[in-house]
């Protein structure tokens, strides 16, 4: 099995594999094109976007500055909308649902070492996917670990780091965050 196949299934792999640093590389250089074309070259920046990611559904919108490890295991429904600054290390699969929008400077995380230290220093690491769901609000600086799914209509507060999965229908906020109520019809 070679290091990407590794990486894509949740084993711990070699990050700086040749193959898995030259993907990175030219994501980079997708990347660093999006970032510096001029704002009013939406259609530009979109075309980008739909060569780099796994899947694009209609009506989306990535405010630059944006970075991500690879792009292609990254899909995004219909509706997404991403602020500025807006990191997706995507070493596994990121799968946002329809109608998300994402905050500035949100982060998610599917890359993580070992807490051994021998092994992290042999340069290994893993990834596990992130799922968000349809109808999400992710305010700005949230950080999402690697593994975390987010429920269908779910808000999760400013600032708050997501280090277990979020249910369905709820507020979530805090370090680490929590359920704090669940959504009901009279907040609609």
């Amino acid at each position: 099995m070679n290091e990407k196949d590794k990486m894509l299934q949740g084993q711990l792999y070699q990050a700086f594999d040749p193959e898995l640093f030259a993907e990175r590389q030219f994501a980079k250089e997708m990347i660093f094109r999006f970032n510096t074309l001029h704002p009013a070259e939406t259609e530009k920046r979109n075309e980008i976007i739909k060569k780099l990611f796994g899947k694009v559904g209609v009506n989306f919108f990535i405010e630059p500055p944006f970075r991500c490890d690879y792009g292609y295991n990254i899909s995004i429904g219909d509706n997404f909308f991403a602020n500025y600054n807006c990191l997706i290390l995507d070493c596994a699969k990121v799968e946002i649902g329809d109608n998300v929008l994402l905050g500035p400077n949100v982060s998610l995380f599917t890359a993580g070492h070992p807490v051994d230290f021998a092994t992290r220093n042999l340069g290994l690491e893993y990834a596990l996917p992130i799922i968000i769901g349809n109808n999400v609000w992710i305010g700005g600086g949230v950080i999402v670990n690697p593994g975390i799914t987010i429920g269908d209509n779910v808000v999760i507060g400013s600032g708050s780091v997501v280090t277990k999965d979020i249910p369905a229908n709820s507020v979530a906020v805090g370090n680490p965050c929590k359920v704090m109520k669940d959504i009901i019809e009279k907040d609609r």
